[in-house]
This record gives structure tokens, sequence and C-alpha cells, in this order.
């Protein structure tokens, strides 16, 4: 029993090294790197101009549905009950089309995002892991996170932009 106690003891001395072993943990600002890197500036400018044309397309429709609607209220007075019926059931049909294409819009602007975005937070990761090595952090963490309680670690952000070649 006496030398359990003795192992159990040395064990956890052991650990106890372990744990003391400073751990060198560096900050950095994930969006300000992101925000500089020309790569994210191209990507943001071509999803931009894929999603507005997809709005137009959509207003384009929508504004075709307004008008025919105007037109069919106008004249509903004037139409008997089955026109009126199969007009209503028409723009009925053309609002769950404008809704499927908004629908599919989003989709299709969220798969171009992240076909857009795959490669640059690629490379952002591996430089991260260039600069993680090269400096002997063992962790870096996002200086925005809400989940990081304290810092006072190094800042890497400015290794990671130099190594991009950003300002």
């Amino acid at each position: 029993m006496k030398k359990l106690s003795v192992l159990f003891a040395a064990v956890m001395m052991v650990v106890s090294v372990g744990m003391a072993k400073a751990q060198k943990i560096a900050t950095m600002d994930v969006a300000s790197i992101l925000n500089a890197m020309p790569e994210k500036k191209k990507a943001d400018t071509d999803l931009k101009a894929f999603i507005d044309g997809k709005q137009a397309e959509i207003k384009k429709k929508g504004d075709a549905a307004q008008a025919k609607y105007e037109v069919y209220a106008k004249e509903a007075p004037t139409k008997t009950e089955a026109e009126n019926k199969a007009r209503g059931e028409e723009m009925q049909k053309l609002q769950q089309e404008l809704a499927q294409m908004e629908d599919k819009m989003r989709k299709d602007a969220a798969a171009k995002q992240d076909l857009l975005f795959e490669p640059i937070e690629k490379k952002l990761m591996d430089i991260v892991t260039k600069v993680a090595k090269a400096n002997g952090y063992e962790y870096i963490m996002d200086a925005n996170s809400t989940g990081l309680v304290y810092k006072a670690g190094p800042d890497a952000t400015a290794a990671v932009k130099k190594e991009l070649g950003i300002q």
C-alpha cells in the first residue's frame, strides 16, 4: 500500500509539473486580417454582384406580377366569378414562384460564398499554422471571440499580415 501511495505521489508530481509548464498563447484579429486580404475584397465584390443580379431578376418578376395584379384588380368587377377565381389562382402561383426564386437565390448565394471563401480560409489557416510554428505558439485565439475571457498573450495579427504581404 505504501508503494502505491509513493507511486501516486510521483504521478501527481509529474502531472503537476506538466501542467505548470507555460503554454505559449497568442491572439489575432481574424476579421481585420480577412478584411485586409485582396482575395477577400474581390470575393466580397463578386458575391455582391452575384446577389445583385439575382435580386434584379426577382424584382423584375415581382414588378411584372404587381402590374398584372393591378390590372386584375381593376378589371375584377367586370369579369365573371370563374375568371376572377382563375386570375386569383394565377396570382397565388406567381407569389409561390417569387418565394421559390428568393429561396433559391439564398441557397445559391450561400453556395457561391462557400466556393469563393474556401481558398481564402485555407490560405489564412496555412499562414496561421506557419506563424504559430515559427513563433512556438501552442494556441492562437481570435481576439474578437466572445468566448475569450482573458487575454494577455502576444498578438499574432501583425505576423500573419506580414506573412500574407498585406498591411
